[in-house]
């Protein structure tokens, strides 16, 4: 898998950034993107293989454009990967139906929207592998978390039913839940409060703040050991359909796996006489 051409979302800061750079070291060519090209470039620095692309990942014609400049450059798409998001955070009652949709827009809508120009060349091609960075709030629900888990437990769905489409044209996805790692997802640039102020939740929603304010720049996670970890798994002859990172995201998994089986066990018997005598 050396010397493959990668696009990568919300390259100019935080995971975005450490997997770009990733890939360059490994002599990878990259076509990085963000909503802003000079931050991007300043934050990456200049390569020979390296192609910086204006991308909002709301737009479509951001992505179709994008999607035309990396095939014209490189000639074809081997690794994409979906990483741009953002948090908006807060109680469901206390989000506004315009926050929800933003969420949705950015890390549901947007991974899509980035996915769909590049899926006719990699048809064509018969390979190309398609990385979405999900989260552990795509495995369990969590409080203040309602439009994030959204996105992310539809980004999880969407992946996995994509992969029974496009697997008969060799093209493989793989689904990453990290943990907390030390990116800059929690920051004022990417993290946003709920509009609303309702009395009832005003005691949890202010030990909820300080506890997403508090966690930026603590979370135990390296990023840069993720990218490097996705170049060793883009290695391999084989993508996993999914990759838990961090020892947190096994153990939510593993929680999220016992619940189910707990579940099954309580009414396996009423859920087993349902079909029609």
């Amino acid at each position: 898998m050396s010397n493959k051409v990668w696009f990568i979302t919300g390259a100019g800061r935080g995971m975005g950034l450490d997997i770009t750079k990733a890939a360059l070291a490994a002599g990878h060519k990259v076509v990085a993107t963000g909503r802003n090209i000079e931050k991007v470039a300043k934050a990456i620095g200049a390569s020979e293989n390296l192609l910086i692309v204006k991308l909002d990942v709301t737009s479509a014609s951001d992505a179709e454009a994008a999607a035309k400049a990396t095939l014209e450059r490189f000639g074809r798409i081997d690794v994409l990967v979906n990483n741009a998001a953002s948090f908006y955070a807060g109680y469901f009652e206390e989000l506004s139906p315009e926050q929800m949709q933003l969420q949705l827009s950015t890390s549901l809508n947007g991974p899509m929207t980035v996915t769909r120009p590049f899926l006719p060349a990699m048809r064509k091609q018969r390979s190309g592998r398609i990385i979405s960075i999900s989260s552990t709030a795509a495995l369990l629900g969590f409080e203040f978390c309602t439009a994030y888990s959204a996105s992310k437990f539809g980004i999880d769905g969407w992946m996995e039913a994509l992969q029974t489409e496009v697997g008969p044209f060799g093209i493989e996805t793989m689904i990453v839940n990290p943990g907390f790692f030390r990116t800059e997802l929690l920051t004022q640039d990417s993290t946003q409060f709920a509009d609303l102020k309702l009395d009832d939740y005003s005691e949890r929603r202010a030990a909820q703040e300080a506890f997403w304010t508090g966690a930026n720049g603590t979370q135990p996670g390296d990023p840069a050991k993720l990218a490097q970890a996705l170049i060793t798994l883009t290695n391999l002859d084989e993508l996993p359909r999914r990759f838990l990172a961090g020892a947190d995201a096994i153990q939510a998994a593993e929680q999220k796996i016992e619940l189910l089986q707990q579940q099954i066990a309580a009414h396996r018997g009423l859920s087993s006489c349902l079909a029609i005598d």
